[in-house]
């Protein structure tokens, strides 16, 4: 498992980045609002400057030293860079797009060219110039060309970030695939909660330049003392869960998670499947007993385990639902009626139709999977 670590001090106009974070492999997302010092961050990464203090290593593999002189130029660092607009040749075919990146691979590591032509699923596009294809299509292509040379690291700075939703849902079962079959680690830079939800298994939230938190992605979206960093709107937590069952009565899924069984609507993959789910802290509701006569489908037990809020009208409650988190954001009169406090036992309610299709992502263990939806990923 590759080993990537970061640490990078360097002014930028009145902006300074001072930054460290370590990750082994997977997909790593850099995560926080425009400004706080994302790209500068990769850029420093990729060589595209050199810090004024700094060292970055893969694999133990010394790319920046400045304590030592050391400065690799970038075009021999064997990092691909897939940045938000395509910029492919418009001149070229997609396939004499690809094969230019094997001008930079080292002939004993070229990558296979079919191989990843199946993986992106751009074997019918080959013959086509970029102006016919369309932002998704370009972008599958721009990631292939970055991995035909055979890189030790893949950076993306908001590679879905010019797309529409419907692009977006076409290419992020592609990121996902190339995330668990590649063994390429990637070094992902978002600002949305749903994609980082979905791809990474590594999450730094970055503030200001500087890094607020890094670790395992369902840990760090369950802190609420991230939450004005991660989005209260779209803040929530991630079950790891497995399809165990389907109702087709009523087209619904069940997901069995240490915290109990969900009923979702139907995800068309086979029981057994691994899934992680993001359920948003705005659809959770508490209740002190098992609610009966209600439409909710999902009650899982839990007990409070953190209030946070202070003197605000809206909290954020954290449970412990056998193990795994759960957030819920109620308003503080809620949270005073129902006397919660830390300790309680309480039971989270939450609606299957909170569920949509942006819920769901295929965990990377391994796990055999299959996808008939644009939306749910292969495990």
């Amino acid at each position: 498992m590759s080993v990537l670590r970061v640490s990078v001090e360097h002014r930028l106009g009145d902006f300074v980045l001072d930054a460290a974070f370590e990750s082994e492999g997977g997909l790593t997302a850099l995560f926080g609002r425009s400004g706080a010092g994302k790209t500068s961050l990769i850029n420093a990464i990729a060589g595209l400057y050199r810090p004024e203090r700094g060292r970055i290593d893969i694999d133990g593999a010394v790319l920046t030293d400045t304590a030592a002189g050391v400065f690799v130029a970038s075009h021999r660092r064997r990092i691909g860079y897939v940045f938000q607009e395509d910029r492919l040749f418009p001149h070229l075919s997609a396939r004499q797009n690809l094969l230019y990146g094997r001008w930079f691979a080292p002939q004993p590591a070229a990558a296979d060219f079919g191989q990843i032509v199946a993986l992106l699923g751009i074997g019918h596009l080959l013959s086509r110039r970029p102006a016919n294809l369309s932002g998704g299509e370009k972008q599958r292509v721009a990631i292939g060309r970055a991995l035909l040379a055979a890189p030790r690291l893949l950076v993306m700075d908001e590679p879905l970030a010019a797309l529409d939703e419907r692009r977006r849902a076409e290419i992020l079962p592609y990121i996902e695939r190339l995330r668990d079959e590649m063994g390429v680690p990637i070094v992902y830079v978002s600002h949305s909660v749903a994609e980082v939800a979905r791809l990474a298994t590594t999450l730094v939230v970055l503030s200001e330049g500087r890094v607020a938190a890094t670790g395992p992605t369902a840990e760090i979206m369950a802190r609420l003392d991230l939450f004005p960093l991660t989005g209260r709107s779209e803040a929530g937590a991630i079950l790891s869960t497995r399809v165990a069952a389907h109702d087709p009565a009523f087209g619904l899924s069940v997901l069995r998670a240490a915290a109990g069984e969900l009923r979702v609507p139907r995800v068309d993959l086979p029981a057994g499947t691994a899934l992680r789910v993001r359920i948003r802290a705005r659809d959770v509701m508490i209740a002190l007993a098992p609610p009966e006569q209600l439409s909710a489908l999902n009650v899982l037990p839990g007990t409070i385990a953190e209030i946070a809020g202070g003197d605000g009208p809206i909290m954020q409650l954290r449970l412990d639902c056998a193990g795994e988190a759960l957030v819920a954001r109620l308003t503080r009169r809620s949270v005073e009626t129902l006397g919660l406090v830390p300790g309680k036992s309480v039971y989270a309610v939450i609606k299957s139709i909170a569920f949509d299709r942006h819920a769901f992502a295929g965990v990377p263990d391994g796990s055999a999977s299959a996808s008939a939806d644009a939306e749910i990923a292969e495990g």
